[in-house]
């Protein structure tokens, strides 16, 4: 699921906490590092299910409202497309999914299904919704594109969702795109089967990135004095401490990159970082 780009943001993340916090425990650091890339993982399983939820908070709504002693007609019989799109039945019979959340222990809306229901109060007040409903038939696609544009445009702009996902862990804000991006490009690809038809992502593709996750972290840390010198001798005049520490850190693994790395072309890392510094380098003054 991480990609190159996405663990440079995580090291430039830890070795700024690791400035900020003083410390010179590097193992405890590196540690942490990786702790917060699994945890991407629990921030994916926290999204998809937020859909599995939604489907069967609305189930669970529809069948007491038929139970009311005064309940209307519609009531003791409503209208049951929702709950009975394709996508929620083949998310909830998806063992990949059960398998990683009972794995991971993620249970987050338990305890907290006032957010569910805040979500399903959104979806039902929406053009989407309003207009999916409105159709007394349906198929697959119109199931997929539903579900599909509920997340996009309901369920990943709420404020109070990103709130929740921000207080629940810190590490998460930037990977929360990271996350929506992935879960949006399955949805659009799932197709009218059960077998195999959705699997829950590893956290790296592969070795050779859990490996580059600790050699990036170390080797920038190890050898941050050298790699200093490399860019305050030839900004003789520009005082170094007038430089911001994400600056410098980020100027850092570049050339740690460049130095240390010989596998990756220069105009991969130089890419990469200039990618970097738009989004998190000091605006210009």
């Amino acid at each position: 699921m991480v990609n190159r780009r996405h663990i440079r943001v995580k090291v430039m993340q830890s070795i700024y906490a690791m400035h900020q916090n003083g410390s010179d425990n590097l193992e405890k650091e590196e540690k942490f590092l990786f702790h917060s890339i699994d945890n991407i993982q629990d921030l994916y399983l926290t999204m998809i299910s937020s859909l599995m939820e939604i489907g069967k908070r609305e189930a669970v709504f529809l069948h007491k409202s038929s139970l009311k002693h005064l309940a209307t007609p519609e009531e003791r019989k409503p209208n049951e497309k929702f709950i009975k799109n394709s996508i929620f039945q083949i998310l909830a019979e998806n063992n990949s999914l059960s398998i990683a959340m009972e794995t991971r222990k993620v249970d987050a809306w338990t305890l907290n299904d006032d957010y569910i229901l805040l979500l399903l109060n959104a979806i039902k007040a929406s053009k989407f919704y309003i207009d999916y409903m409105s159709e007394s038939t349906t198929s697959f696609e119109e199931d997929r594109n539903l579900i599909v544009d509920l997340f996009l445009e309901v369920i990943v702009p709420n404020e109070k969702l990103y709130e929740f996902l921000e207080d629940d862990k810190l590490t998460w804000i930037d990977d929360i795109p990271l996350v929506n991006t992935h879960i949006v490009k399955q949805l659009k690809a799932m197709k009218p089967i059960m077998d195999d038809n959705f699997t829950v992502p590893k956290v790296y593709k592969d070795s050779e990135d859990k490996v580059f996750v600790k050699d990036l972290f170390r080797k920038t840390i190890l050898n941050e004095a050298e790699l200093a010198k490399e860019f305050v001798d030839k900004t003789p005049n520009w005082d170094s401490d007038r430089i911001a520490e994400v600056d410098t850190i980020i100027l850092k693994m570049a050339i740690c990159e460049f130095l240390k790395f010989p596998s990756i072309p220069v105009k991969v890392t130089l890419n990469e970082y200039l990618e970097l510094a738009k989004e998190y380098s000091t605006t210009k003054k």
